[in-house]
């Protein structure tokens, strides 16, 4: 049995004069969140379509717990479009019960479960309100509501977080991270980084309708370091080694702690760097600093757009 929930492999599929995704490959483990991530345009809703069959590539196939994906895999998908799409004239709790019955539900269990979730969100009282008298935070509530009543194997969130107050968004993470929990596997399509940091396991990258960069966050970021550190040591006397191993980038003081941030001059482990500081200094803190996704985000789309 395969280690991956979903694989998509080498999807193609044109528009008229526009190829929106050229021989895309992607690889989404079981029970992890996956973070499908890329600039407007890239190709990612495409993508996103064509995992829930909504289209079909040109060529290319995709791959459904192991399986080649057919029609009743749909039962075991919950799609977050980042176009919202409830009717506004229907009430809440009406329009709820009728997408989870469409999802496999019936009117009995699908109302259980939504009360439980209404109850989660605080949104209970909303149940007999027509969608349009609702805030636009309280509609995104609801629509995330139907997505997972179904307990689908495969979540799919597209900007979950647009529009959401920062109080609201941190409640959606929870349950996200909450679902991955209890072994959902999600597909996560953002343009905020530090979301990605915060529940991402791995991450493809797509630009130009091609993916151009993929693998988990930890080893992404590693892949990108440039050999900085940050050094807390003790006040009193300036940082230095008689070695010579390091250029200081910048420094500030931190009570009793004076903060540096330095680059190794040479290749050498980090296990040398700090037995050479430490000949000299009183080492209070050694961290590497590995670059924000925000920042390998933006260098990867800019080496790629320059090919």
């Amino acid at each position: 049995m395969s280690e991956f929930f979903l694989e998509a492999h080498d999807i193609v599929k044109s528009y008229a004069n526009h190829t929106a995704l050229k021989g895309v490959s992607i690889n989404v483990p079981k029970g992890k969140v996956f973070g499908l991530l890329g600039p407007n345009g890239a190709g990612k809703t495409t993508l996103i379509r064509i995992i829930n069959r909504i289209t079909a590539p040109d060529s290319g196939e995709v791959y459904f717990n192991g399986h080649l994906s057919s029609p009743d895999d749909i039962y075991n998908i919950g799609y977050l479009p980042e176009e919202r799409g409830l009717y506004k004239k229907m009430k809440v709790g009406e329009q709820a019960i009728y997408l989870a019955q469409l999802k496999g539900l019936n009117k009995h269990e699908a109302a259980k479960r939504l009360k439980e979730w209404f109850d989660k969100f605080e949104i209970t009282q909303w149940w007999d309100k027509k969608l349009e008298e609702l805030s636009k935070g309280m509609q995104q509530k609801v629509q995330f509501v139907i997505t997972v009543l179904h307990k689908p194997q495969l979540l799919i969130f597209d900007e979950p977080f647009s529009g959401f107050d920062p109080v609201n968004a941190e409640l959606l993470k929870r349950e996200i991270l909450e679902l991955k929990n209890q072994g959902h596997t999600i597909i996560f399509s953002t343009h905020n980084m530090s979301s990605v940091e915060e529940i991402c396991d791995n991450i493809a990258l797509i630009n130009h309708s091609q993916v151009v960069l993929q693998g988990e966050v930890n080893d992404v970021r590693s892949r990108f370091k440039t050999n900085t550190y940050k050094v807390g040591v003790a006040t009193g006397k300036e940082l230095h080694t008689d070695d010579k191993l390091f250029n200081i980038i910048s420094s500030e003081n931190k009570g009793n702690e004076h903060s540096y941030t330095i680059k190794k001059t040479s290749d050498i482990t980090n296990s040398q760097l700090i037995s050479s500081i430490a000949a000299n200094n009183e080492i209070i803190s050694f961290t590497e600093c590995l670059p924000s996704m925000n920042e390998i985000f933006i260098k990867t789309v800019e080496n790629s757009n320059l090919k």
